[in-house]
């Protein structure tokens, strides 16, 4: 049952993604930053999709960079940098808080230490290289979306949104792929063609939706 879960997982992240638009600006921060630390929190689960092995994070990282190319289209780019620092911070304290979380001793009457521990004890190297990472893409994310924005006159936006999300969303595989997993897996090549390819089918998923953006957007003082 996980493909058909998968695609409902895409069209409910999008759905969020458009509320946060209508609600304004602060919402669509609010959303890049949970999705980051969502993408984070749930990278080391894995799950068997058509008979591939892949993660259950990528969505949010898509949705992530989706909700910051709509705060640039429609709040500029001043407030698509403010929001990726946010986003950046967000990750960087919960990485920080879930640490400082685990050092806690549990009681004797404690259950849930050992499923804390399971969940929040990635490698050091594996966090570092997906908040690193996410940080770099979102900053070449805003530069590429703003060069796509000249070049196309603001027209176009659903075109716009998916170059470059596959364009950015390559970056992102190879990087944390080489950071990330060099030298733990057993062939990194296998795991960015395997990985990009799920990417793609999150952001052509997604693409209908992108129609409606505009829609969506209500000028607001948030």
């Amino acid at each position: 049952m996980n493909e058909p879960l998968f695609f409902i997982h895409i069209a409910v992240v999008i759905s969020f993604l458009l509320l946060a638009l209508r609600l304004g600006k602060s919402a669509l921060i609010a959303f890049i930053s949970i999705g980051g630390v969502l993408a984070n929190l749930f990278v080391t689960k894995q799950m068997e999709f058509f008979s591939l092995t892949i993660t259950c994070s990528d969505v949010f990282m898509i949705g992530a960079i989706l909700a910051l190319n709509l705060t640039q289209e429609f709040y500029g780019k001043e407030s698509a940098k403010k929001a990726s620092v946010i986003a950046f911070g967000s990750m960087i304290f919960f990485a920080i808080m879930s640490q400082i979380h685990l050092g806690y001793m549990p009681s004797s009457h404690d259950q849930m230490h050992g499923a804390f521990s399971s969940i929040l004890e990635s490698t050091p190297r594996i966090v570092a290289a997906s908040i690193f990472v996410f940080f770099i893409v979102q900053r070449i994310d805003i530069f590429l979306f703003s060069l796509l924005k000249k070049a196309f006159k603001a027209k176009y936006l659903p075109a716009r949104l998916m170059i470059s999300l596959v364009l950015t969303q390559f970056l992102d595989t190879i990087l944390f792929s080489y950071l990330g997993l060099y030298g733990i897996v057993h062939s990194v090549s296998s795991i960015i063609v395997l990985s990009f390819t799920i990417k793609l089918i999150i952001i052509f998923c997604s693409a209908p939706f992108t129609l409606f953006a505009k829609r969506f957007y209500r000028e607001s003082p948030a």
